[in-house]
């Protein structure tokens, strides 16, 4: 005796789910968004008496699904249209008062005084990683040094710029 749609589906989505999320994922954009749908979607097929015929039970879930998430988008959109205008225009005012603006260039000011103490190689490696966002690995085919070195590097600088930070708080 065949299975029926309903039973297919229901174990193709136990069975796929990983595969499943990643290609819903992939699709929306965002992993919360498929987490919610898919969830929601077990729940409509756990709820479900029956599905008429279905040619292709994986694609007819995965559209099942994509139905879920469109709901969800919709639901969202609703309430954020719903929320109050004089809520949203009541943004607290953020910007920095004087006196913080003069402690963060000073200690702008200290940061890169303490940066200049750094030995040049040490310092190249320290700011291409920690402020260019480069990946360790092309900082050291970049400079013909191995990653280790790249690590200890940014590790002896990192300890070096703390060490001098609190010495000229303390």
């Amino acid at each position: 005796m065949s299975d029926n749609p309903l039973t297919i589906m229901r174990r193709l989505f136990v069975d796929g789910y990983d595969e499943l999320k990643a290609r819903l994922t992939q699709r929306l954009g965002s992993a919360d968004l498929a987490g919610d749908a898919m969830h929601d979607a077990w729940l409509r097929l756990a709820r479900a008496d029956s599905v008429g015929a279905v040619q292709s039970p994986a694609n007819y879930l995965f559209r099942v699904v994509l139905n879920v998430a469109d709901d969800h988008r919709r639901r969202e959109k609703r309430h954020r249209s719903a929320i109050d205008i004089e809520d949203a225009l009541e943004v607290p005012d953020e910007a920095a008062t004087p006196e913080e603006i003069l402690l963060a260039q000073s200690d702008l000011a200290a940061f890169q005084a303490i940066l200049e103490e750094l030995p040049e190689r040490q310092r190249t490696i320290f700011l291409a990683a920690r402020i260019g966002n480069m990946p360790r690995q092309e900082i050291a085919d970049r400079l013909g040094i191995s990653r280790r070195s790249v690590a200890r590097e940014i590790l002896l600088a990192h300890k070096h710029c703390l060490a001098r930070y609190l010495e000229l708080k303390g």
